[in-house]
């Protein structure tokens, strides 16, 4: 069996490989790649990924994985070798369901979709990119039905991002949440608002930029394992466990955009870079899902980043950056006024007591436009009625509304709940971290961040993708996840700026 054992990893690492090749290729579309250059990439993805769906479904990998299943059920179900033949199992048969010929045609068409959408937000006009994600909808209901057996047809797209959450799941999870949000953001309507007039106003964007970068080397990311550039929309890719990539974009008059995106991808990276060296190559590398990559890369933005310890320790630096929009400014008056809360209309932005809310508004509409409720063509219509009923607002323009996201233009549907459970899950690690390091504030006070990487480190990252989601966080955390400590987290918070 070891020899067969070797032949599957042979297999997979050659996978694993032509996946990182796209991935470089997709990574260079949002960054360097020139605009004409769209239809030329699309066929090097498209030709990519058929290859890639070849190897994946070919049948003497299922012969393979049919040899090894007695053998992988005689191992230590949670060793990498039991876990690898169980998790490539799952994938294969999933890849199985889908024709070669429809890889094809989706990687051609997001190729396209993804420069439609940067040209369509960029002119804040729909109608640009309609055509596009009228044919994306169309083939993902297509994928759907690939997967007769699930529960519902968005089943099958959210197990792409969140494996073994159901559409139903989520929507429970999203109910008890939503009145508890909503209450808290109606107690703090009632509070005198905090002013962050002072983070807009002119910041030079090189000097956001090196303060970011200063930021996340103390986090611990490893600038012989990555880089950063810059793109329309933030985005981290992994290309090999030595090689992850992270971008954010910078607001010359609003210093939000760059500080927290920067920390965000930060997060996204880490994880990613934390992989077990075992794992290289295997598949296995990389997050459990989305949802437990969101924790991340929200732990290391928010929990992190919009911590009073945090800038107790990088608010002197910052005002030292910028003297003439700072030095005025508190630090109890920055540390309130990067966490105001105030319904805004852009996701990215949004602060944490009203972030969920642009989450499930996204989930629903999703939901909608898969069931065939929502046509396309209405969708602008159907966020703006959205945002006024989640959050009093109406978005001036498309760019500002249903353009601002990049996820549809590469497919994803499936993808925007994971944000929202990745906030649940970091706060459910956030309180085992911290009984696990009892000095935690201290070290951030400090500027250290190695014992909390190195928890990460050992009980998240190191895993890859061998435990599903929910497998994961029970195992951490000792529940499955769960909104409480989501919710003690912000209503402590909230409390102690906005005197609840």
């Amino acid at each position: 069996m070891e020899e067969k054992l070797a032949q599957l990893k042979t297999k997979l690492a050659e996978i694993v490989d032509l996946s990182q090749a796209a991935a470089l290729l997709g990574w260079d579309q949002q960054t360097y790649m020139p605009p004409a250059g769209a239809e030329a990439r699309g066929n090097q993805q498209a030709v990519l990924g058929r290859i890639m769906q070849e190897w994946a479904t070919a049948p003497e990998l299922g012969k393979l994985l049919d040899e090894l299943k007695p053998y992988g059920e005689s191992l230590d179900p949670n060793s990498d070798d039991a876990r690898l033949i169980k998790v490539t199992a799952k994938d294969y048969a999933k890849a199985t369901c889908v024709p070669t010929e429809f890889v094809v045609e989706f990687a051609q068409v997001t190729s396209l979709a993804q420069q439609s959408w940067v040209e369509a937000r960029q002119k804040s006009d729909f109608s640009i990119f309609q055509p596009h994600l009228e044919k994306i909808v169309e083939l993902r209901r297509k994928y759907a039905s690939f997967f007769p057996g699930v529960e519902h047809p968005y089943d099958a797209l959210l197990d792409d991002f969140e494996p073994g959450m159901k559409t139903e799941d989520v929507k429970a999870i999203f109910s008890a949440l939503r009145p508890q949000q909503v209450e808290l953001i109606k107690a703090i309507a009632e509070k005198p608002q905090v002013d962050d007039s002072f983070l807009h106003q002119p910041f030079d964007e090189q000097a956001q930029w090196d303060f970011g970068v200063e930021v996340i080397t103390k986090f611990g990311y490893d600038w012989n394992r990555g880089r950063q550039d810059k793109s329309a929309h933030p985005f981290t890719q992994g290309m090999a466990l030595n090689d992850v990539r992270i971008t954010t974009r910078v607001d010359p008059n609003f210093l939000n955009s760059m500080l927290f995106g920067t920390m965000h991808e930060c997060g996204h990276a880490l994880y990613g870079l934390g992989s077990s060296p075992a794992l290289d190559r295997t598949g296995l590398e990389g997050g459990a899902s989305m949802a437990v990559h969101e924790s991340q890369s929200r732990m290391w933005e928010n929990l992190v980043g919009r911590s009073l310890p945090f800038w107790q320790h990088f608010y002197p630096r910052l005002q030292e950056v910028f003297p003439s929009q700072l030095a005025n400014v508190s630090l109890n008056a920055f540390y309130k006024g990067i966490n105001k809360v105030q319904p805004s209309l852009i996701r990215v932005e949004a602060d944490e007591a009203t972030y969920n809310l642009h989450i499930m508004l996204r989930l629903e509409i999703e939901i909608a436009v898969i069931e065939g409720n929502l046509a396309v063509k209405d969708l602008p219509e159907a966020w703006n009625t959205r945002m006024q009923e989640y959050l009093g607002l109406t978005p001036a323009n498309d760019a500002q509304g249903v353009l601002q996201d990049i996820h549809w233009s590469f497919g994803g549907f499936g993808y925007f709940s994971t944000y929202a459970l990745g906030n649940l899950v970091s706060a459910q690690l956030w309180e085992k971290i911290n009984q696990d390091i009892p000095a935690l504030d201290d070290q951030i006070r400090a500027g250290q961040f190695e014992n909390l990487l190195g928890w990460l480190r050992t009980n998240i990252h190191v895993h890859g993708r061998k435990f599903e989601p929910q497998e994961l966080v029970q195992q951490v955390t000792g529940s499955k996840i769960d909104p409480a400590p989501y919710m003690r987290y912000l209503g402590k918070k909230y409390s102690e700026i906005y005197g609840l």
